[in-house]
Order: structure tokens, then sequence, then C-alpha cells
């Protein structure tokens, strides 16, 4: 299956050293050689990259790591194709518009009776069964949220809406999920999901992947806080959390902010 690698900071933050171990599973040390995408919130925008091609391979993903892009929320997926033709219009992640913010979705497994789930306002480009659940999904939000939640209790009342849907998605066969809307990350776990928090006092980090060590130490202030989600630790040396199956994340600045379980 495709593979998921996701960040939430407290400040603007480059993803490098993980995103660098993680395109080597993409055709290298993984069997991920169906296409690659990253996509970063900046400063209130939004920029991706996607790429059909082994990441491994990739000159684009070389670019990446060459250019250290800070963001808050960065989502990344490497695909091993199950439904639908490797190419551009199938590569993770996908977006769409909702109340006025771009939504970034990147989704790892595989749906049965996928093409039952009825479209309300958004459509598919290409002919997966993630992007077709990402405009079902995000097409159910809309309907049962027309506007922006304005205070706590209209927001968790949406994340409780999204994890209800999420654990439908799930009764369909595996669904992890990373969806953000450059506010918030969302991280939803069917089976395979990971994440690791770091903050002051900082430390060395080791890829499992990659030669490539780190000293957070050197490239942060006290006050910094990042969380790395991945499908499967990243590092060899840490100690991530595995999230539970059925379990929703809502991630900001770094910290988780709810928690829903199945």
């Amino acid at each position: 299956m495709c593979e998921l690698l996701g960040m939430s900071a407290n400040v603007p933050t480059d993803i490098c050293f993980s995103f660098t171990g993680f395109l080597h599973r993409g055709g290298g040390t993984g069997p991920h050689r169906d296409g690659w995408g990253i996509a970063f919130y900046e400063e209130g925008g939004y920029r991706d990259f996607r790429d059909p091609h082994p990441s491994v391979h990739s000159p684009i993903a070389r670019l990446i790591c060459d250019y250290p892009i800070k963001s808050n929320i960065v989502i990344s997926h490497i695909r091993q194709a199950n439904v639908g033709q490797v190419r551009l219009a199938n590569t993770h992640p996908f977006v769409r518009e909702m109340w006025g913010r771009p939504w970034c979705y990147a989704h790892n497994g595989q749906l049965a009776d996928w093409q039952a789930l009825v479209h309300s306002f958004y459509r598919p480009v290409g002919s997966t069964d993630s992007e077709h659940a990402f405009c079902w999904l995000l097409g159910e939000l809309r309907g049962a949220f027309p506007d922006l939640p304005q205070d706590d209790a209209q927001r968790h009342a949406f994340w409780r809406t999204l994890h209800g849907l999420c654990e439908r998605l799930r009764g369909l066969g595996v669904f992890n999920l990373l969806l953000a809307d450059g506010d918030y990350l969302y991280t939803y776990c069917s089976t395979k999901l990971a994440h690791i928090t770091r903050r002051a006092p900082f430390g060395r980090a080791s890829l499992s992947d990659a030669e490539l060590t780190v000293n957070f130490a050197e490239h942060t202030t006290p006050d910094d806080v990042v969380s790395v989600i991945a499908t499967e630790p990243l590092t060899d040396n840490e100690q991530w959390v595995r999230m539970a199956p059925g379990e929703l994340l809502v991630w900001q600045g770094g910290v988780i902010q709810a928690r829903f379980q199945a």
C-alpha cells in the first residue's frame, strides 16, 4: 500500500530531514514506485508538488530536499497503485476548496464498493478510490457545515462529524488519512499511523532509510514544537507513538488539540 507523511509545527519548519528518509521508500527501500506528492501551507498560501514517477529518482523530490520550504503544516504521500492508472491525475495529495480554504488530502489503503459513495458537490478528476472518497467526504462536511465553524462548540461538532465519516469509510476497507485546511492537520488511523513530537531539549535523530543524522538542537529554538506523522516510523533511535485503529487526532501548532476514538 501507499505511505503517508505529515507535519504540524508551531513555527514555520522545513521537513527536509523526514522527507529525505520518506522519499527513499518510493522505489528505494520500499516498493512505492507509482508517484509521490507533497503539499505545504505557507503564510496563508498553499503549494504542492506532484510527480507520477518514483520519488527516489525524482529531480523534483531532490529539489524539495535542497530547497528548505518552511511550513506549519505539510502533507506528503508515496503511492503503490491499487486503483487507477499511474498518472498525474491519480497522484496524491488532492486538493479542493471549502470555506475559502484549500483542503489537502492524502489516503493510504484500499476501499471496497467505493463507487457507491454518492457525490453531492465535489467531483474527482482522476480514477482512484482515494480521490472519490475525498470528494464524498468533503461534500458531506460541506453539507453539514456550510460555513466555517466559529467557536469551540462548532469546531468540536465538526471534528466529531469528521470522525464519524472516517469511521464510515473505514467500514469499506483500509482508510488511513491525512487532511488539512491550513489551520488544523487531521490524522485518522485505520491500520497504521505513528507520530512523534519533538520539543526542547532537542537531541539527535537518525533515519532508518538513509544514512543521515541530524542534531535538532542546532536548528531549533527552545520554544519550537514539531510533530511528525508517518505510516511507519522514520527514525531508528526515537520513540514513536502508534495510533489506535479508529482514532482521529486534531493537530495545531505541533500539539494534539482533540482526540476521538472508535
